[in-house]
């Protein structure tokens, strides 16, 4: 059997709730969400981008989706067919998973931050959240 915090049974305790965990994205999930933008500011159709990457459409589409975990030679083959590099694209999709872990580190909604924002740890922590224990440590 378990106990009730009992900080929170204490009459006058503003003890806080605690927060649910937030799963960290994964890297495949992300990385789809990237290409899928890269390709629709693009205009092109799955079609198109999966013919020049030397893909199949189906596969492309499972990319986006966050489904298939892409080799890096099929990362680069996308990209380029994207115009861009798999360096540049590996960025991206590292500054976007930092960001949504900053996010969720500050209990913000991930739909209120985005990587197009280029938000650094100090406006997150002020903008957000400007007292407590982790906005001191993040804006550190």
């Amino acid at each position: 059997m378990t106990e009730a915090p009992r900080r929170q049974l204490i009459p006058g305790c503003n003890a806080p709730e605690p927060r649910p965990a937030t799963p960290e994205p994964l890297w495949r999930e992300v990385l789809g969400d990237q290409l899928r933008e890269l390709r629709r500011r693009n205009r092109e159709s799955l079609a198109e981008t999966a013919s020049r990457a030397g893909i199949s459409p189906q596969y492309l589409s499972e990319v986006e989706r966050g489904l298939k975990e892409p080799s890096s030679e099929m990362i680069a083959a996308v990209a380029g067919a994207l115009g861009t590099t798999l360096g540049g694209l590996a960025e991206s999709v590292a500054g976007e998973l930092r960001v949504r872990r900053e996010a969720a580190v500050l209990g913000v909604r991930q739909d209120l931050v985005s990587r197009r924002d280029l938000v650094s740890r100090r406006d997150l922590a002020t903008r957000y959240r400007s007292s407590g224990p982790v906005a001191l440590a993040l804006a550190a």
